[in-house]
C-alpha cells in the first residue's frame, strides 16, 4: 500500500493505516452511474478502495455533462456506456483499484449474479446506490434483506436529496421507512424537477462517508440525512426505532421485488424521450455485426463495439440503440406499449 498516496487517511483516526488496508481490501457493488454514481465512484476510487463494480445500462449524452463529472464530450461524441466510461476515466486517477465495468440493466433475474451472491460467487461487501427509479431501489433493498448486505441509499432531484444506510438485521430497511412503493408518475423525476449538481455531490458524499464507515470500522449511522441545498436547510431523522416486525422485506421476509422474475421489460427513462426494452427471459448475446446488416435498410445505422444505433426512416423520429444483451433504448416515444411494437418489429421478440 502507497503510504505517501493515503497519507491523509493515515492521519485520520477514523481510518489510519489499519483502515485503509481493510478499505484495501473492501469489494463494492454501484448500481447506476449518472449524478450519484459518477461522484461516489471517483470518491471511493480516490479512496482506495479494493474493487469497484459499476454497473449501469445507459450512453453517455450530452444532457449527463451538467452534473456526471466522470465523463466528457468525447464520450458523447462515441456513443460510450455510461459504465465503459467510467471505467477508463477512474483507472486513469486510481491503477491499483481493480474497476469492473458491466453495461446491464440491473433486475430481478441477474441481481443476485451481479452481487456474486449465487453459488459459487464472491458477494461484495456493499451496495451502493445511484439509481433513479423507485423499482430498483425496492430491489436492491430485497437483495439487501435476503442476504444481509449493507447497501447505502441515495436519492436527488431539484435541490433536495437524502442519503440512509441500511444493514439488515441491525437496521430497519428501506420498506420499514416507506412501506409502499410509489405509484408511476407520483414523485418529481429529473425530467420534470431537474437536477442541481452541487445537491448532487452532496448526498453522494453522504453515501460515501456512510460505506466508509462500514468498511473501514463496520459502524453504520442510523438516521435519515436530508438536505435542500438552495435553501441552505439539512435535516437529520434518527432511524433506530425504525425496523417494524409488519415490514414485508425484513420483518416478514417476502421479496416482491426480487420474486418478480415476469415483466414485460419496459420502462420510460428518467430525463429522456425514451423506452428501455429488455427481452424476456435470458436471452443469448446478439450479433451486432448481423443486426447492422439487417437494419441498413431500415435506416441510417452507426454501431461501436458496445452498441448499434439506428435512425429509422419509418417510423420517423425513432431512433433505436440496441446493446448486445438484446436490451434496446427506443428514443422518440414513452408509450411503453409503441416501443415493444418497434423492438418487435426490427430486432424480433
Amino acid at each position: 500500500m502507497d503510504r505517501d498516496r493515503y497519507h491523509r487517511h493515515w492521519l485520520l483516526p477514523e481510518i489510519g493505516p489499519e483502515g485503509q488496508e481493510r478499505l484495501a481490501r473492501a469489494r463494492v457493488l454501484l448500481v447506476g452511474c449518472g449524478a450519484l454514481g459518477s461522484a461516489v465512484a471517483e470518491l471511493l476510487v480516490r479512496a482506495g478502495l479494493g474493487m469497484l463494480r459499476i454497473v449501469d445500462r445507459d450512453i453517455v449524452e450530452l444532457t449527463n455533462l451538467q452534473r456526471q463529472v466522470l465523463f466528457d464530450e468525447q464520450d458523447v461524441k462515441e456513443q460510450t456506456p455510461k459504465a465503459i466510461a467510467a471505467a477508463a476515466r477512474l483507472r486513469r486517477i486510481n491503477s491499483t483499484v481493480r474497476i469492473e465495468p458491466l453495461v446491464a440493466d440491473v433486475h430481478p433475474g441477474n441481481v443476485e449474479q451481479i452481487a456474486g451472491l449465487e453459488a459459487g460467487g464472491t458477494p461484495v461487501d456493499l451496495i451502493l446506490d445511484g439509481t433513479d427509479n423507485a423499482e430498483t431501489r425496492y430491489l436492491l433493498n430485497d437483495v439487501s434483506v435476503k442476504h444481509h448486505v449493507p447497501w447505502v441509499y441515495g436519492a436527488c432531484v431539484g435541490t433536495e436529496g437524502r442519503c440512509m444506510a441500511i444493514h439488515p438485521p441491525q437496521t430497519g430497511c428501506l420498506r420499514c421507512l416507506f412501506p409502499v412503493p410509489p405509484q408511476l408518475g407520483e414523485l418529481p423525476t429529473c425530467d420534470t424537477a431537474g437536477v442541481l449538481a452541487a445537491a448532487a455531490f452532496v448526498v453522494a458524499s453522504q453515501q460515501v462517508v456512510a460505506a466508509l464507515k462500514w468498511l473501514v470500522r463496520r459502524e453504520v449511522f442510523q438516521g435519515l440525512i436530508a438536505a435542500d441545498l438552495w435553501r441552505a436547510r439539512f435535516r437529520v431523522i434518527s432511524t433506530e426505532e425504525l425496523r417494524r416486525d409488519e415490514c414485508l422485506a425484513c420483518g416478514r421476509h417476502e421479496f416482491e421485488f426480487l420474486d418478480r422474475r415476469s415483466t414485460d421489460g419496459s420502462v420510460s427513462l428518467c430525463g429522456r424521450d425514451a423506452v428501455q426494452i429488455r427481452p424476456p427471459g435470458e436471452s443469448a448475446p446478439i450479433d451486432l455485426g448481423r443486426l447492422a446488416i439487417k437494419l441498413g435498410s431500415a435506416g441510417t445505422v452507426e454501431r461501436t463495439p458496445y452498441l448499434l444505433r439506428c435512425e429509422l426512416r419509418e417510423p420517423a423520429g425513432v431512433r433505436l440503440t440496441v446493446f448486445t444483451d438484446g436490451r434496446a433504448i427506443v428514443h422518440g416515444t414513452t408509450e411503453p406499449q409503441r416501443a415493444r411494437s418497434v423492438y418487435a418489429r426490427f430486432v424480433g421478440m
